[in-house]
């Protein structure tokens, strides 16, 4: 059985039976919840589907959050996509862009979201997986199976570090859900374990130090825009591991390094929205908006 407290685990024990980590960790989560190995992909398979409906009920013009403060930008960054040709980042990063917010968007307004691993970090993989999905470039198998592998390296993340805002700020949110994802995204383009391991040792230095701060308290100012942020950062960091580039710290270190800084961030700075943006004057204002003056 596997003890999901090591990256480097998991990468050994793939390359020692000739696995990929998904299907390593899809025979190993048969084994402890004593189902077959169909039963598991199965429970899994069904939440690729939220996902994806997630991704269609945040995209529609009229999207808005329960408080009022956000909504509607995964179906503007549609629009824009598509009137300009792509934008600059191009039509596939553009609707993948889109798809995290309109994630992002559905869970602000109440809707039914797969949290991976958290709810304010909702839209990176299925940004990532959804995206090649619809364009084509994978099967739903794939992305299935990727799951197993992006949740294999949460459930370390979550032993070693932290996923919660409240604990390790943003980094411990996004940050975990972009190393997640782009350890996902290597294996999804044929990369080797070891490629993982760099894909999530990338994302995780790239996004050190981010903190929790939302306005009024709420999953949506910064957080809706970060969870574009972490996309980006997970599918550079797979075409990095992808190409080679090794993350010369290992992952087990970058994590360890995420939970000491995240025990160094001030309480103001982990998701009590009594610093960083939620305590600028606009920040202020706009929860006295939600909330009333003096709230």
């Amino acid at each position: 059985m596997l003890k999901y407290d090591s990256i480097d685990e998991l990468v050994r024990a793939a390359q020692a039976q000739g696995l990929p980590i998904s299907e390593l960790v899809l025979l190993d989560q048969a084994e402890a919840m004593e189902l077959t190995p169909l039963e598991v992909y199965e429970k899994m398979e069904l939440d690729l589907h939220v996902m994806r409906e997630s991704v269609k009920a945040g995209s529609a013009e009229g999207q808005r959050s329960m408080s009022g403060l956000t909504g509607g930008e995964g179906y503007r960054m549609n629009s824009y996509v598509q009137s300009r040709g792509g934008g600059l980042c191009g039509p596939f990063l553009g609707r993948a862009m889109a798809m995290a917010l309109s994630v992002a968007g559905c869970n602000a307004s109440m809707g039914r979201i797969v949290a991976a691993p958290t709810a304010g970090s909702c839209g990176i993989l299925p940004g990532c997986l959804v995206s090649l999905l619809e364009e084509g470039r994978i099967t739903e198998d794939v992305a299935v199976r990727a799951m197993f592998t992006a949740g294999a390296f949460g459930m370390v993340i979550a032993s070693r570090a932290s996923i919660a805002g409240a604990q390790g700020g943003c980094q411990a949110e996004c940050g975990s859900a972009a190393a997640m994802a782009a350890a996902a995204l290597v294996e999804v383009m044929g990369g080797t374990p070891a490629q993982c391991a760099d894909a999530c040792a990338i994302a995780i230095a790239s996004q050190l130090g981010v903190v929790c701060d939302p306005v009024a308290g709420l999953v949506e100012i910064p957080c809706i825009k970060r969870n574009v942020s972490g996309l980006m950062v997970a599918f550079s960091s797979a075409d990095m591991a992808l190409a080679g580039i090794e993350a010369k710290i290992p992952a087990d270190e970058c994590i360890d390094a995420m939970r000491e800084v995240g025990d160094a961030l001030p309480d103001t700075l982990k998701e009590t929205a009594r610093g960083g943006l939620a305590a600028t004057p606009t920040g202020l204002r706009l929860r006295d908006q939600v909330f009333g003056a003096g709230a």
